[in-house]
């Protein structure tokens, strides 16, 4: 276990902030957890855990314990002819257990590649890309629950996933810390290219494309649409795509008759955020240090220095922006700490 007071953030938050923990504490086990976790107990100590920092925008420094995962480890808990079972530890690096997955032919998770962070903190936000959420294969979580130090396995279902939601992210980010993640993925051959590009690039379709295929395109599009956050630090996508209803919907399509749209239900529609801040004109808008990425309109870029002051004044501008031209309101992805 490591220990350190006054520590620096800047390389724990993809975002590139420099803000200090007041208490830094990086565990290796479950013993190790359970030992820290009796000092946190009764709440007399403000403390977050985290992941990669690949999600998260630190606004100013941290009055507490932040605490980081490095339980690692990939277990098959269930095997069969059809399926598989993988217990995941917290700490492993998410992209690197897609590509272990994609190399043993294992599918259902690959259409999330290339993705950063790790795998505790995927289980939190529900990450989703190209018609995949990690709920999608997540059989399980396994958890540490603060108030009795107890290590509690908790469901699919009880977790209440939705779009980039689950209940780890808001009512039990206090409760819970996660020690690893269960994800039930098939043996058999089963490829969803369906979205736009991926399926363009893939034009054979799904019975003769590979899985390593998938994975490489996947790889390649992200490449190609998202700034590296080592070059410009970055949070992936900061806004949310919005859903309206019907009666919405048609009013303004009435408007803008080529604005696209996904059927989610009977009653709800999703629209695509990069398609709305982009006719907005907003690509490229800059305050301070911070930017709207040029290539991925969904994607607030650090230029170097940016203060979350910064990050957060492009992002409001962007919900402005949106909200005068289309009458919708935009949320972010990301999380404030």
């Amino acid at each position: 276990m490591k220990h350190y007071t006054n520590y620096s953030l800047l390389h724990n938050n993809t975002f590139g902030m420099d803000v200090l923990a007041e208490e830094f504490v990086e565990y290796n086990s479950i013993d190790e957890l359970q030992e820290v976790v009796e000092n946190l107990k009764g709440g007399r100590r403000r403390w977050f855990s985290i992941g990669g920092g690949s999600n998260l925008l630190f606004c100013q420094d941290f009055e507490g314990t932040i605490l980081h995962s490095c339980i690692k480890g990939i277990k098959i808990e269930e095997e069969n002819e059809k399926e598989v079972l993988v217990r995941v530890g917290a700490g492993e690096v998410w992209d690197s257990f897609v590509q272990y997955a994609v190399e043993r032919e294992w599918y259902g998770c690959e259409n999330l590649s290339f993705i950063p962070g790790e795998v505790g903190g995927i289980a939190v936000q529900n990450i989703g890309a190209y018609g995949s959420e990690a709920k999608d294969t997540i059989e399980w979580v396994e958890v540490i629950e603060v108030s009795t130090n107890k290590i509690l396995r908790i469901s699919n279902r009880d977790c209440e996933y939705d779009y980039r939601y689950s209940r780890f992210k808001e009512d039990w980010k206090e409760e819970y810390i996660i020690t690893s993640v269960a994800f039930r993925l098939k043996k058999e051959k089963f490829l969803n290219i369906g979205y736009g590009e991926l399926r363009r690039r893939l034009p054979q379709g799904e019975k003769l494309s590979t899985l390593k295929e998938v994975r490489d395109n996947i790889i390649a599009i992200r490449k190609e649409k998202l700034p590296n956050p080592k070059e410009w630090g970055n949070a992936g996508s900061f806004f949310k795509n919005p859903y309206i209803g019907e009666t919405q919907l048609k009013e303004l399509q009435e408007k803008f008759s080529e604005i696209p749209f996904y059927k989610v239900n009977d009653e709800l529609y999703k629209l695509s955020s990069a398609w709305l801040i982009d006719q907005c004109g907003m690509k490229g808008y800059t305050i301070g240090k911070a930017k709207v990425c040029t290539t991925q309109p969904l994607v607030i870029v650090n230029l170097g220095g940016a203060t979350a002051k910064d990050i957060i004044a492009v992002a409001d501008s962007v919900y402005g922006a949106v909200a005068d031209k289309f009458g919708v309101a935009l949320s972010e992805e990301v999380q404030y700490v």
